[in-house]
């Protein structure tokens, strides 16, 4: 089953169950899917869609920040809720460690030496590591390996 798939069935099974907040949220998510594949007219694939919901995330969790910081906790929980009902469909995420051993192979794979290689780094991890580990996580392995 991919990943579609499996939202598309978690969508109809949020409805059965009257789960109004999950299924606003998987509702969200499947809007987001719909507006990429007509803006690009391309089929998503689960990449494209662990993609999509990497930038959800990423949003709920600055908006979180802005609430905190604006005494807004009613929001702030309902943002908070939004993410771990996204977080759900994510794959399984790599530790620190792993993360930073696979950071040390691409490093002596493409010969990097020094923080002029970052960039040349971080665009041969995040192709490796897209889904896999969070890009922040990534960036401050790949510094601490070159520096």
């Amino acid at each position: 089953m991919t990943l579609k798939d499996r939202i598309t069935e978690d969508m109809k099974a949020a409805m059965r169950a009257k789960e109004a907040e999950r299924l606003g949220t998987i509702r969200l998510l499947t809007a987001a899917m719909k507006q990429k594949e007509v803006d690009e007219r391309v089929t998503l694939d689960d990449a494209a869609i662990v993609a999509i919901i990497d930038k959800l995330i990423k949003q709920r969790r600055d908006s979180i920040q802005a609430f905190t910081q604006a005494a807004r906790q009613d929001l702030a929980d309902k943002e908070a809720a939004e993410m771990a009902v996204l977080q759900g469909y994510l794959p399984k995420r790599l530790s620190d460690d792993e993360v930073a051993s696979e950071v040390r192979a691409l490093v002596a794979e493409l010969g990097a030496a020094g923080p002029g290689d970052m960039g040349k780094v971080m665009a041969a991890a995040k192709a490796k590591l897209a889904g896999k580990a969070e890009m922040s996580q990534v960036s401050a392995a790949v510094k601490a390996a070159l520096a």
